[in-house]
């Protein structure tokens, strides 16, 4: 899947559509740890799950200070995040990360888009890259232990 999240042409479009992502992003996770076989790694997942928790809190206090209603759940791309995850769990905990590494390709790309927007205060700038960075950070994880499976 290719996100647009991060090609809008307002700041307020961009973070209602990065909650949108966040909440995918959330349930995606939550669908992972419960398919996982092995404990370890649903435990490595779980962390992640708390950087994403963490990047919701930021974005709904700029929706807040941007005026906009924040988002309370996924979108339509929610089923697809999910769903790869369930597919993947006929095959096993590698498929399953495998399946997660293509979800956080979308919010690695979306995160990086947002830190080059030009509508992007310094505060927020640095925020998308640190978000960044995570999920670079997350995406390299599955990719290496799904391989290592």
């Amino acid at each position: 899947m290719v996100t647009m999240v991060g090609n809008e042409s307002d700041i307020k479009g961009l973070v209602k559509d990065l909650i949108y992502l966040e909440h995918d992003a959330i349930a995606a996770y939550d669908s992972c740890i419960e398919r996982l076989n092995d404990s370890s790694l649903s435990a490595q997942i779980a962390t992640f799950k708390q950087d994403h928790l963490q990047h919701l809190v930021v974005l709904n206090d700029m929706a807040r200070e941007l005026g906009i209603e924040a988002p309370t759940e996924g979108d339509m791309k929610q089923m697809l995040t999910t769903g790869k995850i369930a597919l993947a769990d006929l095959l096993g905990d590698a498929a399953i990360l495998k399946a997660m590494k293509t979800n956080e390709d979308d919010t690695v790309t979306a995160y990086e888009r947002a830190a080059r927007h030009p509508n992007a205060i310094p505060a927020s700038k640095a925020f998308f890259e640190k978000a960044h960075q995570d999920e670079e950070r997350h995406r390299a994880w599955m990719e290496t232990t799904a391989m290592a499976l």
